[in-house]
């Protein structure tokens, strides 16, 4: 059995999901191969070749490549889907936008949002918002698998000598055509890659208290910012901020929850975080169920003192 992870990179380096990617082909047994499909993706390619586990590296280059299209990704991943006994996204944008028109053209079912292999056919993924985990069986010749990387630790960026192996650009499918993209640009750390978050929800009441309240706390810790969905719907924080079964899935060591109440919504997204402190007036909330420490206080007070305290 040989797994290919399908690597999300900017091709010039990989991007941390395709790390955790790597650690669940892994876990399915046999060898690891890494897809790079990119537009002068060399530098991609390569970094892709020192992470361990990785045995050979497939580069497939051309300029409609360049910003990862669907279309065009899918053709490339099934001209060499034959050699696969699995075929691994990362469960991102990107990886749920390629990985069911690929399972598709296969005509087998795709398995979503996997969190643990237990063994070459056998895989767990959360069903109910997390508050149910299902046991899935595949007995497709060919597994096609987005997996959530909050549920697996990722592989070490270097350490390995896979061999980087040069493979033919599939033609331009001419279905889609980037146009351009506007990316919004912070000097905190990327909320899904973040070792700490701290999360306001709708108890702040205002934008301008979520900025005055939990901005400096975020800068106190060097920590990415996040927001309940009702904080977002309320206009309190912008859309990438959302964490949860709608937004962002995070597992940061530290995650800090300010005026949230824990609606099972925002709990899917980050309950696989390693510590959590809630901090919330109402003793009933259900964010204190999955909180390592809870405090019982207002977070007006709270906040601030807790930044002194820093």
């Amino acid at each position: 059995m040989t797994a290919l992870v399908i690597a999300e990179h900017d091709n010039a380096a990989v991007k941390g999901a395709t790390l955790n990617t790597v650690t669940a082909a892994a876990a399915c047994g046999g060898e690891v191969h890494v897809l790079i499909a990119g537009h002068n993706a060399a530098g991609a390619a390569a970094a892709a070749a020192q992470i361990a586990g990785v045995s050979k590296v497939i580069h497939a280059d051309a300029e409609y490549l360049a910003h990862g299209l669907a279309e065009n990704m899918a053709a490339q991943v099934l001209a060499i889907a034959a050699n696969y006994s699995h075929i691994l996204f990362p469960a991102t944008a990107s990886g749920k936008n390629i990985a069911p028109r690929v399972a598709a053209k296969l005509d087998v079912g795709q398995i979503s949002d996997i969190t643990k292999v237990m063994a070459a056919d056998t895989f767990e993924r959360p069903i109910y918002a997390g508050n149910a985990i299902a046991t899935v069986q595949s007995s497709d010749a060919t597994k096609v698998i987005t997996v959530r990387t909050t549920g697996f630790d990722p592989a070490a960026a270097t350490g390995g000598s896979a061999a980087v192996e040069t493979h033919a650009a599939q033609a331009d499918s001419g279905k889609s055509t980037f146009l351009g993209s506007e990316i919004a640009k912070s000097d905190r750390p990327e909320l899904t890659a973040a070792k700490i978050i701290v999360s306001g929800g709708r108890a702040l009441g205002s934008a301008e208290k979520f900025n005055e309240v939990m901005t400096p706390l975020a800068d106190k810790l060097g920590a990415a910012l996040g927001a309940s969905r009702a904080a977002v719907d309320a206009g309190y924080a912008p859309n990438d901020w959302q964490v949860g079964q709608t937004g962002k899935i995070v597992a940061p060591q530290l995650y800090i929850a300010a005026g949230i109440s824990g609606a099972i919504q925002h709990l899917a997204g980050m309950k696989d975080s390693k510590v959590i402190v809630a901090i919330n007036k109402d003793p009933e909330a259900p964010i204190f169920s999955v909180a390592d420490y809870g405090l019982e206080a207002d977070l007006f007070t709270a906040v601030p003192e807790l930044i002194k305290a820093i």
